[in-house]
């Protein structure tokens, strides 16, 4: 038992006999008997065998593999060796770690430790969906938004933008995007939402680390696919076409893989429509860096008549809900900017009851709802909602999988009960926002709008009831930034590092009766009708009594 799921593999000094094969098997979990679980690999070739050409002791390693696994199987030895004979070592691609995140609550501290574990496990010249099975592929829905939230753990700069040359290579002649890129699997489903990736990684490149290369490289094949996207699959406005819906939502029985009840499925009009819709706004943008604004009049009338025609076909003006009134229908379609003006809180109202009442405080959402559901919820109020999300233990939630056993991320939120067939422990998909939401909420660490790379931030902090400190930080292009923030027994302080050629707009609640003195790098200091607002540039500052 490694204690940790990881990936790589063993070295061993041992003992042997001549010609007697020493076999390692490896495998992610054990069965209730303590032999391994191996149903979930598939036919991934698991065990390492080496074969000793003397008596007597050897070292060894293998050079040309690597495995998924936590436990190890040792076989072929005639006595028990000393745990400290095996060595486990880490592999992943080299980058640098970016990204520190601790809070008060344990769990909370253990989720991102799962989810850095799990990342650096699926770095692989590609981001892969998993390390164990016999898969292992390159599936651009589980990296939507994920590559944005693991942006502030590593530096993943060179990794993604060599990942979007690999899904460009793999595109046909027609112009589809092959849902695995490279596409080792080619899976041209002409779908919305997995060929996403491809533009929402693009802008990741450019919001976080300031780097507008790819988006100048891969624009023409982006537009080319949205082209093609309208040619095949639009009708009358809408998007018809969807491959996966909201892949892995929690099923009502825990041994399913996917759900089988209507009420829990999203329509896939609404969730291609919305994602594309999403992506002319994103163009509209690519073509100003690109210097294509001729191209900018065809996004906006698009997007414009794709909004209206969504909203008649999917959206009850009465109970201001989207097609069945799911989570992620909704969640999408407010998130995204196609709600009428004036409807946003009935349709975030819906969004509270469908959570409280059918979910019980918990995740309804697949892969597609999770990367809005975090920062949705925040934006609109109910941060308790979040954070009760965020610490629930039970099924389900990312506090179930560390109550099972967890050292990793699941890939799916019942990856304890449901088919082998698909369910690995080591996947990153169903994280969804919630890094970002960490490392921009909960620590306020946070670009402002019309900035890149955090060359200016907007730091406003959300501060849970029952969650005492935060403190995080991150290594951007420019340097350092720290922010760590205590609430407890009355009093609130607040430490803030900005590296050189950076600023800050720092929001106080007014509740918390900060007074800012004469601080050396204080800029300017305003108050709205919540907040304290002080314009800080690069240094270090404490807030506080």
């Amino acid at each position: 038992d490694m204690g940790q799921n990881m990936v790589g593999w063993l070295s061993v000094d041992l003992k042997g006999k001549k010609d007697k094969p020493v076999s390692m098997k490896f495998a992610e979990m054990l069965q209730k008997d303590g032999s391994l679980y191996l149903a979930n690999l598939r036919k991934a070739m698991v065990t390492d065998i080496y074969t000793p050409a003397k008596d007597g002791g050897f070292s060894w390693q293998p050079r040309f593999v690597y495995h998924g696994f936590r436990f190890v199987e040792v076989s072929g030895l005639d006595y028990k060796p000393e745990l400290s004979a095996f060595t486990g070592h880490v592999i992943y691609d080299r980058m640098e770690t970016t990204g520190r995140f601790e809070t008060s609550n344990p769990l909370v501290n253990q989720i991102h430790k799962n989810s850095y574990w799990g990342i650096r496990s699926n770095y692989r010249g590609m981001p892969t969906d998993c390390p164990q099975r016999d898969e292992r592929l390159g599936w651009l829905g589980d990296r939507a938004t994920g590559a944005y939230g693991e942006a502030f753990i590593f530096n993943n700069a060179q990794l993604y933008n060599k990942w979007l040359q690999d899904i460009e290579d793999s595109m046909s002649p027609e112009g589809s995007i092959s849902d695995v890129s490279p596409n080792y699997w080619t899976i041209y489903a002409d779908d919305v939402t997995w060929p996403s990736a491809f533009f929402y990684v693009a802008d990741m490149l450019y919001r976080q680390f300031g780097d507008d290369s790819a988006i100048r490289a891969h624009y023409p094949a982006m537009k080319r696919w949205m082209e093609h996207m309208e040619e095949v699959t639009m009708k009358d406005y809408i998007m018809t076409k969807d491959q996966y819906g909201d892949w892995c939502m929690p099923p009502e029985s825990q041994e399913l893989i996917h759900s089988k009840d209507p009420s829990r499925k999203t329509d896939g009009a609404i969730l291609s429509t919305t994602v594309y819709y999403d992506l002319l706004n994103k163009m509209a943008g690519f073509a100003r860096i690109c210097g294509q604004e001729a191209d900018i009049p065809g996004y906006e009338s698009l997007a414009a008549k794709m909004k209206a025609a969504y909203n008649a076909r999917f959206f009850n003006k009465e109970t201001a809900e989207y097609g069945n009134n799911t989570v992620t229908a909704n969640i999408l379609s407010l998130r995204l900017g196609l709600v009428p003006a004036g409807k946003e809180g009935k349709v975030f109202e819906n969004i509270v009851k469908k959570t409280e009442g059918d979910f019980n405080g918990h995740v309804s959402t697949g892969v597609l709802g999770i990367q809005h559901l975090m920062r949705g919820l925040t934006e609109y109020g109910r941060v308790d909602m979040a954070y009760k999300i965020l610490t629930n233990e039970t099924y389900p939630s990312w506090g179930y999988m560390i109550k099972n056993g967890a050292t990793t991320i699941w890939e799916l939120w019942n990856g304890d009960t449901a088919d082998p067939a698909m369910n690995s422990a080591n996947h990153v998909m169903l994280l969804g926002d919630l890094l970002i939401w960490y490392y921009e909420d909960l620590a306020g660490i946070k670009c402002a709008p019309d900035a890149t790379g955090f060359k200016k931030l907007v730091m406003e902090p959300v501060f849970p009831a029952g969650l005492d400190e935060v403190s995080a930080s991150y290594q951007s292009v420019y340097g350092e930034i720290k922010s760590a923030w205590t609430k407890k027994d009355g009093y609130f302080n607040w430490d803030i590092t900005l590296p050189g050629n950076t600023s800050a707009i720092v929001r106080i609640p007014k509740e918390y009766n900060v007074t800012v003195g004469n601080l050396p790098g204080v800029r300017k200091v305003s108050a709205t009708e919540k907040y304290m607002e002080v314009e800080i540039g690069s240094g270090s500052y404490h807030f506080g009594k």
